[in-house]
Order: C-alpha cells, then structure tokens, then sequence
C-alpha cells in the first residue's frame, strides 16, 4: 500500500509539535532522535522577544532568547526525520478510524494540522499520529503606555530569571493578579527596596500587606498612569493624581492566554488560569494530544524548565506511538 501523502506535500510524522520555543524544540530533537519522523510549526512570534537576555540556561547563561532558539532548530534541522514549517496552526481536527488507518496509523488515532504560512512560507498540513501543543502563551500586559518601552529591559515578568541583575535596585512590582504577595517575596530575595503597586485592585489582603510592611516593602494601591523614563532609562511610575514615585525598573505581572483556538469545539480541560490540564504523562484530555512548556500548570518558567518538560513528554510520547503500534493501547500514567 502506497503511504497517503498530505496537501503540503509531507509523509504521516509521528508528532505534529504546535510551537518552536525551548519545549517545543526540546521535544523534537529527542523525537526525531528516537528515528520518528517529525515536523515542528511555528508561528514564529515568541513571548520572550523583547527578552535581550535568557539567565539560568546551563551553558547559555545571558544568551538571547532568540538565539537559543536558532540554534535548537539548527540542531533539530540536521535530522533527515526533521521538518520545520513557519506557520500559524488554525486547525487541528482529529480523523476517523477509518481515516486514521488508511494513513498508516495502526491504533486508529490520527489529526490533521492546517496551518497558514507566514513570512512567505507556503500554508501546510500534516497529518500526525499524536500531536504536540507547545505554543507557550501570549501575554496581555497593564495598558500604560509606555510599558512595552520599557519591557525587556527595566521591567520583567520573569523573577527567576532577571531577578538577579536587579539586585539592590529601588523595583516595582506591578500586579492584579492574586499572587503577587508571592511573587513580591521571591523579589525580596533582590531587593529590600521594592513597593508593590496594585493598580487599585484588591490583590493584597491585608494580613499580607501587614507581612510584607514587616520585611519593609511598601503596596501602593493607588492607580497608575504611566511608567516615565529619560532616554530609554526608567525612571519611576507615574499615578493618576500626577505623584511620581521613582523606580529603575522591577517586574510586571502580565495576564496570560494559552493560544489553542485551533482545538475547536474539541474538549480540551483547563485550569482556573487558563493553563491546559495535562495527566503525568503530558496528555491533555483530548486522546492523542499533549501539552508541554508555558502552556501548562504552573505556567511560565525559565527557559531550561520548558526545555526539561518537552523532554519528557518526548519519552512518554515515544513510548505511547511504541504501544500504539503494538496495538496494546494507551500507557499507563
């Protein structure tokens, strides 16, 4: 029997990964290392773009985001099992039995990944065995106007990963988020000389703001306006009855989204957060569709932790394509 060949041209892979970052990346070269066929597509717009630095990345302490990334898909790229395609996913719709097993499928589990091509790409479609969602998530940062001037430099959402090089620095921390009482204690580990500002939401109880004063930091709960600066250096937040409160910068806690419009209707379980449910495994509850990275519980990490948990989920991945050839069924968590 001849094996279908899809719309783009490709043969079946094994695993269509939605999202080129470090889990994604991760996932494919131990994938394509275990001699199965892959294709990885990316969209090409990561969060961590205004990001100059990456910290805490064994051997790649203070690279650029954007370069870890170049060279995980060089890597990724120098296996003949290897496709990486730059394209937005708008549709990940599982096949039927039937169609699954006309693809070459043995265990009747199949989807069929569209995607639209960007910077000139050509659109793709694959067809894929189980499918790998690593597209991180998008941020929504406070809607001050000058933030994004200042986002990758003075003011991160990251602590583990930049807390370091504000140390002894008068910081922000700008949240409406109810865990910024704990993200203001992993900052007090920088700096003594931080004012957690609320924005006027009720996101510091008071029990905690009575905690926080005792190791002295300051909750501003008044409304910002804007954060102010000279010469691309920040210089302080500005309220909206015109006080100025001087910082050098800190950190921002952004609201984030997991992009998987491109489920559909399919019963894709979330948390509280938005973040996508996955067993031990990394299976989501969709049958053949896991999850990696920023994506799931407990949100975004350093790069290396993203790394590590595409990594893993490659070997359970693996292992659930070797089960389903043998026609033994789902693994176990």
């Amino acid at each position: 029997m001849t094996t279908p060949v899809s719309a783009s041209g490709h043969l079946p892979v094994g695993v269509a990964i939605i999202g080129g970052g470090p889990a994604g990346l991760s996932a494919g070269v131990n994938l394509v290392r275990a001699n199965r066929r892959i294709a990885i597509i990316d969209s090409n717009r990561p969060r961590h773009s205004a990001t100059l630095q990456s910290h805490g990345f064994l051997t790649r302490d203070g690279s650029s985001p954007l370069e870890l990334r170049r060279l995980g898909r060089e890597e990724f790229e120098r296996y003949p099992t290897a496709t990486f395609a730059q394209a937005i996913v708008n549709e990940v719709s599982p096949l039927s039995v039937d169609e699954a097993h006309a693809t070459g499928f043995p265990d009747g589990i199949g989807f069929r990944v569209r995607g639209s091509g960007v910077r000139g790409a050509a659109d793709v479609e694959f067809l894929a065995r189980r499918v790998l969602i690593t597209a991180g998530l998008t941020e929504e940062l406070p809607p001050f106007p000058m933030i994004r001037a200042f986002y990758g430099t003075a003011l991160h959402s990251c602590v583990e990963c930049d807390g370091f090089e504000k140390t002894d620095k008068p910081l922000v921390l700008i949240g409406e988020t109810s865990d910024v009482f704990g993200r203001a204690l992993l900052i007090s580990r920088f700096s003594s000389d931080l004012i957690v500002f609320t924005n006027g939401a009720d996101t510091v109880r008071p029990d905690q703001e009575r905690q926080l004063e005792s190791i002295g930091i300051r909750v501003e709960r008044r409304a910002i306006d804007d954060i102010v600066g000279e010469k691309a250096e920040m210089t302080g937040v500005r309220l909206t009855d015109g006080t100025v409160i001087a910082r050098v910068g800190g950190f921002v806690r952004p609201r984030w989204h997991a992009p998987v419009e491109f489920i559909g209707d399919q019963p894709l379980n979330r948390d509280d957060w938005g973040l996508v449910v996955v067993s031990s495994r990394g299976e989501t509850s969709i049958r053949g569709v896991y999850a990696a990275g920023d994506i799931v519980p407990p949100g975004p990490q350093q790069l290396i932790i993203a790394a590590g948990g595409g990594a893993q989920v490659a070997a359970k991945l693996n292992m659930d394509l070797i089960h389903g050839a043998l026609g033994v069924g789902q693994i176990d968590d």
